[in-house]
Parts: structure tokens; C-alpha cells; sequence
């Protein structure tokens, strides 16, 4: 008997009902619909997460982009080179170590920055309609929950990487 056609059993409803499906499903409708809502503004999903974190002062290198944003250095620099060509940011030598860039909004970049709270916010709207307040509070307490272990699976990747 040929077992080059034989799998094994697989169960969609595993999948279906896998809480990493469903985050990412979720993930994936906000960010469409984000993507779409930034459109008019000529702006991608990912650039407005720059514009975002350097408004909030929460990056200021593009190394604390990438790491905030999960995305690889390469990803980071094609974006910040786009967001510099439209004169949205700024990149300059820091004073302590020349070798290293740090980042800011132009004025023009301010300027957007201040845009996108608005249709964010109208996006998670209609993508949150029907779920109460309590509802939202929750899943913000347990999205948190999620992201402070952080350390943990950035500790057990290291560790399969043989670091």
C-alpha cells in the first residue's frame, strides 16, 4: 500500500477554534480595514504605526521601530526611506554615537500624525459594534496579559536558535 497520498488526520475545527487562528484572523480584518481607511491619506497600515510610535515618542530609532513593530530591519528601512521621501520624517546622526540615526517627525509628519487617531478609531468602531464596554475592557486586560510575555517567547526563540 502507497503512503505518499496518506496524511494525517486533520481537524479544521482544531484550527477553526485555536485561539492564535482566531487572533490572527482578527488582526488580519482590523488590519485590511485600517489599510483601506488610510488610502485616502496615502498612507499603509504599516507607515501609520511609524507615524503613531514616533508621535508618542515611544521609538526613536529605526532598530525600536522594528522590534515595537515585529517586523525585520529591511521592512523597516524600505518604510522609513518612503516616510523621509515625503517629507514625514527626519533622520539625524545622535549626538553620542554618530553611528547611530535617530528619528523624528517633520512638521509635515506632525501634521499627519495628527490624522490617523481619528480613523483608527473609526475602524475599531464598526470592527468592535455590538461588544459593551465591559466587553473591550476585558479583552484589552487579557491583550495585555499576552503581550507581557513577551520576554518568555523571545527567551525560548533565542533558545531554539541556539543563542
Amino acid at each position: 500500500m502507497s503512503t505518499e497520498n496518506q496524511h494525517p488526520e486533520f481537524y479544521a475545527s482544531q484550527v477553526e477554534e485555536s485561539v492564535g487562528y482566531l487572533i490572527a484572523r482578527a488582526r488580519t480584518m482590523l488590519s485590511r480595514a485600517i489599510e483601506e481607511a488610510l488610502s485616502d491619506l496615502d498612507v499603509t497600515h504599516a507607515q501609520g504605526g511609524v507615524f503613531l510610535l514616533l508621535a508618542m515618542g515611544r521609538c526613536n530609532t529605526a532598530a525600536d521601530l522594528a522590534r515595537e513593530m515585529f517586523i525585520d530591519s529591511a521592512a523597516m528601512k524600505r518604510t522609513l526611506d518612503k516616510l523621509e521621501a515625503k517629507d514625514y520624517i527626519r533622520r539625524f546622526a545622535d549626538e553620542n554615537d554618530k553611528r547611530l540615526y535617530k528619528l523624528e517627525l517633520t512638521e509635515t509628519g506632525k501634521t499627519m500624525a495628527a490624522r490617523l487617531p481619528p480613523v483608527y478609531a473609526e475602524v475599531l468602531e464598526h470592527g468592535f459594534s455590538g461588544f459593551a464596554p465591559e466587553e473591550i475592557q476585558f479583552l484589552k486586560y487579557l491583550l495585555r496579559k499576552l503581550l507581557a510575555n513577551r520576554p518568555l517567547l523571545e527567551a525560548r526563540e533565542n533558545h531554539c536558535k541556539g543563542n
